[in-house]
């Protein structure tokens, strides 16, 4: 019998959302030979139960299990836990090659073909426990003592206004590959792109500033209410919010935090010195401002905004930008994996505009091979650049 701490673990680890804390508990309680069978058969039975919520048609579930064999192999986490991916891996492979053995669909994947990973979006409720969000149809979003606090409309989350006591925080997360919007309890929109996060109550207080949390990016659209002020914590930066529609790209692997203002005013500030008397970075609409995480300043220049904001329309628009990062936009778009064995192209500029609703990643990277001659090769559904 598996404890709900541990079911949440083993839940939180699946979808790619457990902490180096959680991956410690859930490594030690696997030590237990009792415990190897029963982690086993619950991702086996998540797994099964997955694809079959996800899509009842067969030739669907031969599709994802044949995407599942030829995932990336790589451990996500710390060489420590690997013990732990050993298990998860082995389960998977169980229930795939049992499905495909009895289907007879064993089939060789094309060299030069690659198949991006399918990740699940992720609800984390305030007490810890982990909700799997698709995006099909509609359901009620509750809270952790079963309160209809929203609906979840298609790739949409809808809160609800309510009277709360305290704040009661969610967190939602996307993988890469995917974006999803939330609509706040106040009505502000929220878009948020591939690989990202957020933090937010499930309803404001009145008369408490109005404050979320994001790590990666995300479009802001936010009701202007000037008795509860709006905050935007994207690591050490807080965006102060007046009303307005903006972008913040805040990916932790990114030197740099940016905050693109399309409509109405922001205030910029380190988070450290949110209460103290340094002032205020405003920008206006149509400019960027850009916080140097090493050296803690806040630069701006006037930018193209739609080139900023031209992902939610499903397109990339590359303006002098380094190849660096091209690919890691490319990754989080695509969920594929590119490994640059080019030391000197890394660095490299290039200007390019991808419609990633209409292209594929073999596609965009032909179209580099073309115009800029970048030589590659696809290996274990993987893109080596040489």
């Amino acid at each position: 019998m598996i404890s709900k701490e541990i079911e949440n673990l083993i839940v939180k680890y699946i979808s790619q959302a457990a902490t180096a804390a959680d991956l410690d508990v859930l490594n030690k309680w696997i030590k237990d030979d009792r415990n190897h069978v029963a982690f086993k058969d619950f991702v086996k039975t998540h797994f099964a139960i997955t694809l079959a919520m996800n899509d009842s048609d067969i030739n669907k579930i031969k599709e994802e299990l044949q995407k599942e064999i030829n995932r990336d192999k790589k451990a996500n986490y710390n060489r420590r836990f690997l013990s732990v991916m050993k298990y998860a891996a082995i389960a998977i492979f169980f229930i795939g090659v049992g499905i495909i053995w009895q289907q007879g669909i064993f089939e060789n994947t094309a060299a030069d073909f690659i198949i991006p990973r399918t990740d699940v979006i992720t609800l984390e409720l305030e007490n810890g426990d982990i909700e799997f969000i698709t995006e099909a149809g509609t359901t009620q979003v509750q809270n952790s003592n079963g309160k209809v606090v929203g609906v979840r409309q298609g790739n949409k989350l809808v809160y609800d206004q309510s009277e709360e006591l305290k704040l009661v925080y969610n967190t939602l997360t996307v993988p890469n590959g995917k974006q999803f919007n939330i609509v706040l309890s106040d009505g502000s929109n929220v878009h948020l792109n591939s690989g990202s996060s957020i933090k937010y109550p499930i309803n404001f207080i009145k008369g408490q500033k109005r404050e979320v949390f994001l790590t990666g990016e995300a479009f802001f659209d936010v009701v202007h209410d000037k008795e509860n002020a709006f905050v935007v914590n994207a690591q050490e930066l807080a965006i102060h919010v007046h009303g307005t529609k903006f972008n913040v790209s805040n990916y932790p692997e990114d030197r740099d935090t940016e905050v693109v203002l399309v409509e109405g005013s922001v205030g910029l500030k380190e988070s450290i010195l949110e209460n103290a008397d340094k002032d205020e970075v405003y920008l206006k609409p149509g400019y960027m401002g850009v916080y140097n995480r090493s050296d803690n300043n806040i630069y701006q220049e006037e930018v193209n905004t739609s080139i900023y904001t031209s992902w939610m329309n499903g397109n990339l628009v590359f303006r002098n930008i380094s190849f660096e990062n091209i690919i890691q936009k490319l990754q989080r778009h695509y969920n594929v994996v590119i490994i640059n064995n080019n030391e000197k192209l890394a660095h490299e500029t290039f200007n390019a505009t991808i419609e990633t609703q209409h292209e594929t990643i073999e596609q965009v990277f032909n179209y580099f091979n073309k115009v800029y001659q970048i030589e590659y090769k696809i290996i274990e559904n993987k893109i080596i650049i040489h």
